[in-house]
């Protein structure tokens, strides 16, 4: 396997994997890692990643889980060439599967009713909210240019199996348009789960995690604090994105 120009290929520290990114595009974060920890307690036999960008969620999945068949979905085609790769590389072919296509048209790529679970990291800014370029790949990945927050929701609806989940991370101050589209297309918030950077500051992000048909009953967990006082990573937040 030959990469592209202004690729590498990083360890993720977990499972012997390795991702390709590309240097100068658009990387994973801390919320991809945040969000594939708080996914990996849903059982599921088949699992969609919608937005998978490099493939880090499905990757992270696959150490994290026993899940038999997961997905990712990517509608800029470099990007999702470049999660194939990863996917090649880690010799994981007959266990993850990378789609280049727009999640719009998930009901035709997977049919309905497919899946255990839905996980999604996607782009956090409003539809709207800026005069942006359509062709730039990291505007693509945190603007809601190609796909909005509705169009995520009402697409999982019909993709997840009866009590199926859909896991999101978020900004903070979309948490009621979340709550708000997920109980209108019949997935009833579970867990919510708020990020901070330190005990002081305001949440930076929020988990949720929605279940298909569930019944109104919803948790607070207690938030997440990526670091200490001095600056370093908690205890919890090593545990979660360096697991061995």
């Amino acid at each position: 396997m030959v990469l592209k120009s202004n690729e590498a290929i990083d360890d993720l520290q977990i499972a012997d994997l390795k991702i390709i990114q590309n240097t100068k595009g658009f990387k994973f974060g801390t919320d991809a890692v945040i969000l594939s920890d708080f996914a990996k307690s849903i059982r599921s036999k088949e699992t969609l990643d919608l937005c998978t960008g490099s493939g880090i969620i499905p990757l992270l999945l696959y150490a994290k889980t026993n899940t038999d068949h997961l997905c990712g979905i990517e509608i800029q085609e470099d990007i999702a060439d470049m999660a194939k790769r990863s996917v090649e590389l880690n010799g994981l072919g007959d266990k993850i599967e990378i789609y280049c296509g727009d999640l719009k048209n998930s009901i035709s790529i997977y049919g309905k009713r497919r899946f255990d679970l839905i996980t999604c990291n996607p782009p956090y800014m409003k539809a709207g909210s800026a005069i942006l370029n359509e062709t730039d790949s990291k505007i693509i990945s945190r603007h809601e240019v190609k796909c909005t927050l509705e169009d995520i929701i009402k697409i999982s609806s019909s993709l997840l199996t009866l009590t199926g989940h859909l896991a999101m991370v978020h900004k903070p101050s979309r948490l009621c348009d979340i709550i708000f589209l997920m109980r209108g297309c019949g997935i009833e918030p579970k867990r919510i789960r708020f990020i901070h950077n330190h005990a002081a500051d305001a949440p930076m992000l929020v988990l949720v995690d929605g279940l298909f048909g569930g019944k109104s009953d919803v948790k607070i967990l207690p938030p997440l604090i990526l670091r200490n006082d001095d600056g370093s990573d908690s205890e919890e937040y090593k545990k979660i994105h360096f697991p061995m």
